[in-house]
């Protein structure tokens, strides 16, 4: 197949729309089901070089969530304990779950307001488990090397039988060369190629200056997710997946706030309070996540009010008091965060370390590093300066 014939393109007035390859080059995926539009690409070849990279670099299975070509999620194949097992809304009748299940359960349920209605990336061949995930998730679509053939017939009865999903091949590399048009002027550039490594982390610039070995793998996953992340960006990461990802802000601040907010509402979630909440029986999950977080956000009295909690909950909770939150959110420790640019202000760093943050990643090269690195050193941070910017548009 050398072409497929979209829908529309971005909007349904941009017609008409495709893909294609030039010249006689086939492209190097096939449609196995439903048919994809021209966001639902965007999202999902942008997803596939995320996970393909994490898991070059971390030897683990990977996911990512995405939503208008940025991640809402990312993971790699790390056990899920209980907490975060209720958290995502992982049902146990699943069974046990395969590390590519556990990425994708990371992934979907790190900021599940933001990935529903997701574009699913896999790095590796589709198995039952992680379809079953996917099954019970509001999603556009999957893109995966290869699926087992139960899992593809899971997949294949979603939305009707609509359901996108794309088989990559897994060898195919594109030209060094990429292009692109806007307002009929080609813009060309190299690929970018750079691979990162934990290498990238030897350039140690605070006092304290050594990084635990799952800092490491936390930041290589921070930067990997950043390279499709449109900028600018900033991704909090923790224990193997990105807990908070602030993509496209024109200020780095605001980024780092974003993120930060993010990754807080992921380590609310974990709170008894949250965890108890008396639903009711019959509620979905995106439903849950909403009531979620209305509780643990400032405007909780939309949901606690008098006629409002009665249809969500069997019982009217408790308020999660800013006393309470704060209490809570002083034990998320030893989180990792990666930064595409420069931080240019100590400000980025205050803010960080409201949200656990005790590894920092970033290219440095800023007229105030210093002040940047003076913010470490008060806040007990370890900060390597990468030299490797990673904007994406």
């Amino acid at each position: 197949m050398n072409e497929f014939q979209l829908k529309y393109g971005c909007n349904p007035n941009q017609k008409p729309s495709r893909i294609f390859m030039e010249g006689n080059a086939e492209l190097p995926v096939e449609i196995l089901n439903g048919r994809p539009g021209y966001i639902n690409f965007l999202d999902a070849l942008n997803g596939w070089q995320l996970v393909k990279e994490l898991k070059e670099a971390t030897g683990l299975p990977a996911a990512t969530s995405f939503k208008h070509v940025s991640p809402a999620g990312a993971a790699v194949g790390l056990p899920l304990d209980d907490v975060l097992k209720k958290i995502y809304w992982v049902d146990p009748e699943i069974g046990e779950l395969s590390p590519l299940a556990c990425a994708y359960a990371r992934a979907r349920g790190a900021d599940r307001m933001s990935s529903f209605g997701d574009f699913i990336s896999l790095s590796d061949k589709c198995d039952l488990a992680t379809a079953k995930l996917i099954q019970h998730e509001v999603s556009d679509g999957v893109i995966a090397p290869d699926y087992d053939d139960d899992a593809l017939e899971i997949l294949k009865s979603k939305k009707k039988g609509n359901y996108n999903i794309i088989k990559i091949d897994p060898s195919y590399v594109p030209e060094e060369i990429e292009r692109k048009q806007v307002f009929g002027v080609t813009f060309e550039q190299g690929r970018n190629n750079y691979k990162v490594s934990k290498d990238l982390f030897d350039n140690i610039v605070t006092e304290k200056n050594e990084f635990t070995e799952q800092a490491k793998i936390d930041l290589v996953i921070a930067l990997i997710t950043l390279k499709y992340t449109q900028s600018n960006s900033v991704c909090y990461v923790k224990g193997g997946q990105a807990i908070g990802i602030g993509a496209g802000q024109q200020s780095r601040i605001h980024c780092t706030r974003l993120a930060g907010s993010k990754a807080d509402n992921w380590f609310l979630r974990q709170n008894p309070k949250v965890l108890n909440l008396p639903f009711k029986a019959d509620l979905g999950k995106a439903d849950r996540d909403n009531a979620i977080d209305l509780y643990i956000g400032d405007e909780y009295m939309d949901l606690l009010a008098d006629g409002a909690w009665e249809r969500v909950f069997t019982s009217k909770p408790e308020v999660f008091t800013a006393e309470e939150k704060k209490e809570w959110l002083a034990k998320n420790t030893d989180v990792a965060l990666g930064s595409d640019a420069f931080f240019p202000f100590g400000d980025n760093i205050e803010r960080a370390v409201k949200s656990g943050v005790k590894y920092i990643a970033e290219p440095g090269g800023s007229i105030r590093d210093d002040n940047v690195i003076e913010a470490c050193n008060k806040h007990g941070i370890v900060m390597a300066f990468t030299g490797m910017r990673l904007f994406h548009h």
